[in-house]
């Protein structure tokens, strides 16, 4: 996308109006996950625990975004959206007030941390297909971009902010912080209007059931070769890959010794690459040979998190996540636009609902292997492990998906 492009998406006020609340709320919900995990590993020392409160955030995920994906393609999105908005402050309430009061243990960071996986099992879905309502295709990608510039900045946003939140005022703040963040993302929505959410391919109710929806999307998906591979290679890297978040207190307390700054740091350091990665596609014209730069972008992932996971000193940490978080957000993004332009636009609250099982609904099973990996062989050990697995699978469907334009 061009710099002319760019300007027409941000001249949409319902445009402005997402991206805004998009950056409030997404800064509250990064704050609150860097807490979430300091809290844990003080509370327990233990990988298992984080392992454990990271599947109980992802596995409802798994169990219900094909179902939050054809709801979708069934309903208005921005009323979707308010609807888990607006849902999604309670369990960070909750968790704001019992860790002030002192009655928070691990098991109640785990049952909130569930409570609001299956909110946002039916949110992910209906946010990634949103774009389609508000911006014409042409300008997809660009859109795309722009929300992944806005997703990333707050990764860079959140957990700094969290470090020093945590040090100043504890981690109680940036529960109560995130919880009043979702009240300005629904803000955003509900000044929209309903237009914007409405889904104007559908001019009566569905006469079909949603089992039947989620078969036809299901058929989609097993037909066409190339988003299969595509979503493979997703689930294969949430798998392996993208897990390695959770074990960042491990490696900022056992093998890098910097503390709960040092930790927001390297939360952030990741999202700086991802962020300078967003802009540069949303800046630049849309790349002809997207499939080729998805699997340039996964080696660099996957080359990078290695080097993380081998590397003992702070400074060289910072500079390998921050190279991961360029890779992993224009695989993402790349993939995510040849996923919509490759269905039909009444299957792609479906297709998107597979986008997100595959991107979100892997971590569950993710959080787990690479908990018990860390916890029997150590962090650095299981990372390298899945860093491996992850270049594996890139290399073996790279010559498929580099056809893909």
């Amino acid at each position: 996308m061009d710099r002319t492009a760019c300007h027409a998406l941000l001249a949409n006020r319902n445009v402005r109006l997402y991206l805004g609340g998009q950056l409030v709320s997404l800064s509250g919900t990064w704050m609150q996950s860097v807490a979430q995990g300091w809290l844990v590993y003080q509370l327990t020392g233990s990988a298992f625990w984080l392992a454990l409160t990271a599947v109980a955030l992802t596995a409802p995920v798994c169990l219900l975004s094909l179902l939050g994906g054809a709801l979708a393609d069934r309903h208005d999105r921005r009323r979707l959206l308010i609807a888990t908005q607006l849902l999604s402050l309670i369990p960070a309430l909750l968790l704001g007030f019992l860790t002030r009061s002192g009655h928070v243990t691990p098991a109640l960071i785990v049952a909130l941390a569930l409570l609001l996986g299956m909110i946002n099992a039916f949110d992910l879905p209906a946010r990634q297909v949103f774009w389609g309502r508000l911006v014409p295709a042409e300008l997809l990608l660009g859109a795309l971009s722009l929300n992944a510039v806005v997703f990333n900045a707050t990764r860079v946003v959140g957990p700094v902010l969290a470090g020093g939140i945590i040090a100043a005022w504890g981690t109680a703040s940036c529960f109560y912080l995130n919880a009043a963040s979702f009240l300005i993302g629904s803000a955003s929505l509900l000044a929209m209007g309903p237009q914007a959410g409405s889904l104007s391919y559908r001019s009566a109710k569905p006469t079909t059931s949603l089992l039947a929806e989620l078969q036809e999307g299901l058929r989609f998906v097993a037909a066409e070769k190339e988003s299969g591979l595509l979503l493979l290679l997703i689930a294969v890297i949430s798998l392996f890959g993208i897990p390695f978040v959770p074990l960042l207190p491990l490696f900022a307390d056992g093998i890098l010794h910097v503390g709960p700054q040092g930790l927001g740091m390297l939360a952030a350091s990741s999202g700086i690459g991802a962020l300078a990665a967003a802009l540069l596609l949303t800046l630049q014209r849309e790349p002809r040979c997207k499939g080729r730069l998805v699997v340039a972008s996964g080696l660099l992932f996957g080359i990078c998190l290695l080097l993380f996971a081998r590397s003992n000193q702070y400074y060289a940490s910072l500079l390998a996540l921050l190279f991961s978080g360029v890779g992993i957000v224009s695989l993402l993004a790349l993939a995510n636009c040849l996923l919509q332009h490759r269905c039909p636009i009444p299957l792609r609250g479906r297709v998107m609902g597979f986008y997100t099982l595959t991107l979100a609904g892997m971590a569950p099973f993710g959080h787990a292997l690479m908990g018990l990996l860390a916890g029997t062989v150590g962090a650095a050990a299981a990372l390298s492990l899945g860093s491996v697995v992850c270049l594996t699978a890139v290399l073996l469907t790279a010559r498929p998906i580099s056809r893909l334009a």
